[in-house]
């Protein structure tokens, strides 16, 4: 032990000593393993981290599949008839979202509610803080009225008042009786502030259609996933027999709950990000470990000294590791404490909803210890070459030589090639990243259908209790309509279900009247959109055939409809689209129950991208007037002459004189809207820019560090060689040409790369191929003009060398 003190403190002084060094190779070390740590955070809270519940290993989710394969939501039918039936489960509970308005002194705000079986937190183990949990009997019809709170709900609305339970909040005009608290944890993280009884009432006891349940399932002890699959896809077969009309072809899928919601392009582009932060990291190694080749070689005298005094190879090899683990130390140290900034940044650009709700990142003990491991290895990584190389030094030959000639041909060869190395990661880091960069600008330039400037949005709480009929929520909204029209700077204004760009709200079977009968289970599909008729003037639209709604598409005339260019390429392609008529059941009700109604084809409309991802391919659509079909839940937009913000507080008033207590929820431009479906895009554009030029300031230093080194050994030789006659000039593209090769084989190396990097990227690219021709030449200069300039003032420095000098040096 006191050999291993010794060996640290000489360590620690010898790094003292050679200030300049250290710094850089901390320096260096820092900037790989910073945002590395800080992304595995990420990387673990999202993917490889435990469920914050007990045995999570048990919870899953239960959807039904329907006869595309498609996941689904669950019918209350389907549900009751499951929990009667299965058998692999301890629970197997619904849940459902529901918006409402929560009166508070100061004014109303919108909260998300999830409402829950009595049994929905015990099955997830989560105790509750204050009050009491949910009991039997709570979700029965008059005894429903009940809620627990959030803890974050809790310490914002109400000041963590502990005298909250059993006192009553107004929503939607309604008492409820407080009677819990949750505990902080993951149940903040979660997208719910408050949780209440769910209830089924009668009528819905039987009803198979209407998929609107979520469902979450513990499995009973020594169950397996597989298992309860077998069992619910033998119920789901005996369901579609019972009730064919609604169920025949749909399935049962058991799923583990742990990142159930996430994205498979999610998962993909945190690994990605995850091999693009390890590429610097190699980089900083690499560079690490040039910087010891290069300090090792003015240090052979020391290192023979201290053979001829005794010291055995073991010896020195341990004194060179323990200096590497010292300097990976300081820069992981650094590293770590640069990560936590790092990561709050990180998280602060990440798309809301890109994580799931469970996922906490921090520097948590595992983090740390991934931490702790990279260093460790990058410290044994870059110290055992240099170590390696001390260990071989010759006592005898080297002690006869001057400190300018002991540094052999094959160190020289070595730092070179680790320069090559540096070069090809800096190269593939760059391509990922000008991929990832040319990906975002071709979603920005997708048609939309529509236009994004001077568009404001929102939407307003109205209840099912107020406008309890089409006839009010028409009225309402006509009223809105008019008022709206009539605040300064606004030139249109609409009401539709769903907004541009945000896919459409409903979707259903549809049939062409005078094509061969179908079922709900075998007719094509279209999305559906109820808009007023100043829709498309309000978002930049176009009509290309035929005509627009108007105020007199209203109840009791002729039912129409507006179909999208997309629809009519498709399935109208041979005939005149305005001779047809589409046969389609009223937006939102179950296809499988209600009746389909008979709309006339009036006109073609450009059509809008409502895809998944911004610039795939948008389903057909299909718009119907909102006056034939009004619709409770609507969004609301207004087109402005002029910056749409400069109207939010007189739309707010003209909303208020007709219900000063409605709050506008959502209150976004087009512009920000748009902006956040390119939310991932741009995420990947900046982070992996962000690590390129990180790996390429790195390989920059590396080739300066290499060429300035190597000049430093070749004084006396470029003395010789201008003392013989050689001109500035010709030392200078001497060393340029050498850096110039350096930089050709990093380039071709690091082009093999970048083809793999693309390979593995290309389901988050859009619009680019892994091969991306300018992408790569643009890369290439980059990469060209970055190496030649940290080439040119080693290169400047030695063609200004006096010949006398550097002769003397020898």
């Amino acid at each position: 032990m006191s050999v291993l003190w010794s060996d640290l403190r000489f360590a620690v002084r010898g790094l003292m000593k050679a200030r300049g060094f250290s710094v850089a190779a901390i320096t260096a070390l820092a900037l790989g393993i910073g945002p590395n740590t800080a992304i595995f955070s990420v990387v673990y809270a999202t993917l490889l981290a435990p469920l914050p519940f007990p045995e999570p290993h048990q919870l899953v989710m239960v959807w039904s599949k329907t006869p595309p394969g498609d996941r689904s939501a669950v019918s209350p039918g389907d549900y009751l008839a499951w929990k009667e039936t299965a058998r692999s489960f301890q629970y197997l509970e619904p849940f459902s979202p529901r918006p409402f308005n929560l009166s508070t002194i100061d004014e109303p705000l919108r909260v998300r509610a999830r409402r829950v079986t009595p049994d929905g937190h015990r099955m997830l183990g989560e105790a509750v803080a204050l009050g009491r949990d949910f009991q039997p009997g709570d979700d029965q019809p008059g005894k429903n009225q009940i809620v627990l709170l959030s803890n974050r709900l809790w310490r914002r609305g109400y000041a963590a008042d502990p005298g909250i339970v059993g006192r009553d909040i107004r929503m939607d005009g309604r008492l409820y009786t407080v009677v819990g608290v949750l505990p902080p944890g993951p149940s903040d993280r979660l997208p719910a502030d408050l949780w209440m009884p769910l209830t089924f009432e009668p009528a819905e006891m039987n009803n198979h259609a209407a998929r609107r349940l979520l469902i979450m399932g513990r499995l009973k002890p020594g169950v397996s996933i597989e298992q309860a699959q077998d069992e619910m896809t033998s119920i789901a077969t005996e369901l579609a027999q019972r009730v064919p009309k609604s169920n025949k072809g749909f399935s049962v899928s058991v799923e583990p709950l742990q990142n159930n919601f996430l994205s498979a392009d999610t998962r993909t582009t945190l690994w990605l990000l995850m091999a693009a932060v390890g590429f610097v990291v190699a980089i900083a190694c690499v560079n690490v470990a040039n910087l010891l080749l290069a300090r090792g070689s003015v240090r052979d005298r020391e290192m023979a000294i201290r053979a001829s005094l005794g010291a055995s190879r073991t010896r020195v090899v341990r004194q060179v590791l323990t200096e590497s683990l010292v300097l990976a130390a300081a820069g992981g140290t650094l590293g770590i404490i640069s990560a936590a900034w790092l990561l709050q940044a990180l998280l602060a650009v990440i798309p809301r909803g890109m994580l799931p709700s469970e996922a906490d990142p921090r520097l948590s003990v595992p983090v740390l210890l991934f931490a702790l491991v990279t260093t460790t290895a990058c410290g044994l990584l870059f110290g055992s070459v240099p170590s390696w190389q001390a260990s071989r030094v010759d006592p005898n030959e080297t002690l006869k030589q001057s400190v300018r000639t002991s540094a052999g041909s094959g160190r020289r060869r070595l730092r070179q090639a680790l320069v090559v190395v540096e070069l090809a990661l800096a190269v593939t880091s760059l391509a990922g990243a000008g991929l990832a960069i040319h990906s975002f600008w071709n979603r920005t330039q997708v048609d939309l259908g529509v236009r994004t400037d001077s568009t404001l949005t929102f939407s307003l709480p109205v209840t099912r209790e107020r406008l309890n009929s089409q006839q009010r929520i028409e009225a309402f909204y006509r009223d809105l309509v008019g008022r709206l029209r009539t605040v300064p700077r606004v030139t249109h204004a609409s009401v539709s279900t769903g907004l541009p760009v945000q896919g459409t709200p409903f979707a259903g079977p549809f049939h062409l009247v005078g094509t061969p009968a179908c079922d709900a289970t075998s007719c094509p599909t279209t999305g559906v959109r109820m808009v007023t008729p100043d829709f498309l003037q309000t978002f930049g639209g176009t009509i290309v055939r035929g005509r627009g709604f108007t105020d007199n598409d209203r109840a009791g005339s002729v039912r129409v409809a507006l179909v999208s260019q997309q629809f009519a390429g498709r399935y109208l392609r041979d005939v005149n689209p305005l001779d047809q008529r589409i046969e389609l059941n009223e937006a939102g009700s179950p296809p499988t129950l209600a009746p389909q109604i008979e709309w006339e084809i009036v006109g073609v409309y450009h059509t809008i991208n409502n895809s998944q991802e911004l610039g795939d391919v948008s389903r057909p659509e299909v718009m119907l007037p909102f006056w034939q079909s009004p619709w409770l839940d609507a969004a609301v937009a207004v087109r402005t002459a002029g910056n749409p913000d400069s109207v939010r507080q007189d739309v707010a008033a003209a909303v208020r004189t007709i219900d000063p207590d409605l709050p506008l929820v959502s209150v976004r431009t087009m512009t920000e809207i748009v902006g956040e479906r390119l939310a991932p895009d741009r995420l990947n554009a900046v982070l992996y820019g962000a690590l390129a030029t990180v790996a390429l300031l790195l390989a920059a230093v590396g080739v300066y560090g290499v060429m300035a080194f190597s000049i430093v050994q070749r004084t006396p030789e470029i003395g010789v060689r201008m003392a013989l006659g050689a001109g500035q000039a010709h030392v200078r593209w001497q060393i340029l040409r050498e850096g110039a090769t350096l930089c050709a084989g990093g380039l071709m190396l690091g082009l093999a790369g970048a083809y793999g990097l693309g390979r593995a990227m290309q389901s988050t690219l859009f619009g680019t191929g892994p091969m991306n021709v300018p992408v790569l030449l643009a890369v290439s200069v980059v990469l060209l003009t970055s190496a030649l300039l940290a080439c040119y003032m080693p290169a400047r420095r030695a063609s200004a060398l006096d010949p006398m000098i550097a002769l003397r040096q020898e």
